[in-house]
């Protein structure tokens, strides 16, 4: 691909979830040739009728330039850029499949927020396992689907070591409401999209427990100051953090009921089983695997996490809401601001 070439390219998204769905459309709007594929054929066939995903963002239009598919090999013939929009525990099996229609050169974007367990392996290392001779990207930030197929104004990190994919890809998705910043921290910016889904978990629960405040300002800085703490421990920047794909997907996430990992936390809070929450949200929400693994990484590397072990004694220990923070707030001291 161009950058100085008018003529609409051909992309594909995989992944017809809400996100995915919302990034194909923007594709379609700015002129690309885009396919969006379905792993589910009547859903794919039902969509591409309608022009409405009805299952994930229903009642918006789609983009009449948006062709809908559950055939793999035609939704990846000839393209030259590539999303995967696929949940983290379905994610390499999808990319594994897709190996054999992707040509080498081709621009592979990740718009997955998770880890893959027991390796502890981001979305962007399965893409370098499983495909050859590609250019990766990680695609970040405070992004709603629901708000981004709105039009509301909204910003998304693309980070790669690739030059040519920082250079295209923000020409790709940018739209008069989207706007993307660039970044070579592709690991940092990986690991705040997955982290940060822990904390959505632990601001609904307090929501939900009727807290104010003053108690979720303090419970974003703390997990905050938890992500920078372990990103530095794994290598990556800590001041990555500070951007769109860190403190602004965290604010985000953590602060409204459109996001998944908060409604999880504010029916744990209100009283409802790990089971009953995750049939209740209807949709795969990435924070009740991260923190799982994230526990795991954490105690091996010796990283002081107390929100997230906090989290972790609740919903899998089987501890009390009210003696953990209990426990949070009568915990050793620790300095404010790290990293100075």
């Amino acid at each position: 691909m161009s950058l100085t070439n008018p003529e609409p390219q051909k992309v594909a998204v995989l992944g017809g979830g809400s996100f995915g769905t919302a990034l194909a459309n923007i594709m379609a709007s700015n002129g690309y040739h885009t396919t969006l594929w379905f792993r589910d054929g009547a859903r794919a066939a039902e969509c591409q009728q309608r022009r409405e995903n009805t299952h994930y963002l229903p009642g918006y239009k789609l983009h009449d330039n948006l062709h809908i598919s559950a055939d793999l090999k035609l939704a990846l013939e000839d393209v030259e850029v590539v999303v995967v929009a696929i949940p983290s525990q379905s994610f390499r099996e999808v990319v594994r499949q897709a190996a054999a229609y992707i040509r080498p050169g081709t621009m592979v974007v990740s718009a997955t927020k998770g880890i893959e367990a027991p390796n502890f392996t981001l979305m962007s290392a399965i893409l370098a396992e499983e495909l050859s001779g590609v250019r990766i990207g990680v695609l970040s930030g405070p992004n709603f689907a629901k708000e981004i197929v709105q039009n509301q104004h909204t910003g998304s990190v693309i980070a790669s070591e690739d030059e040519q994919v920082l250079a295209v890809i923000p020409k790709v998705f940018s739209s008069k409401t989207f706007r993307v910043y660039t970044s070579r921290d592709k690991f940092g910016i990986e690991l705040a999209g997955a982290i940060k889904n822990i904390y959505a978990i632990v601001c609904g629960m307090a929501c939900a427990l009727g807290t104010g405040h003053n108690t979720h300002a303090m419970i974003l800085t703390r997990a905050l100051a938890e992500m920078g703490r372990f990103a530095n421990k794994l290598g990556a920047n800590a001041m990555t953090f500070l951007g769109l794909a860190g403190v602004g997907d965290l604010i985000l996430t953590c602060s409204s009921d459109l996001s998944r990992n908060y409604r999880v936390g504010y029916a744990l809070g209100s009283g409802k089983t790990l089971q009953q929450t995750l049939e209740e949200v209807g949709q795969v929400a990435e924070g009740v695997n991260t923190l799982q693994i994230v526990k795991q990484k954490a105690d091996e590397l010796g990283v002081y996490m107390p929100l997230a072990s906090g989290l972790y004694a609740i919903l899998f220990e089987g501890q009390d809401i009210g003696q953990v923070v209990q426990g949070l707030m009568t915990g050793a001291m620790a300095s404010d601001v790290e990293f100075q």
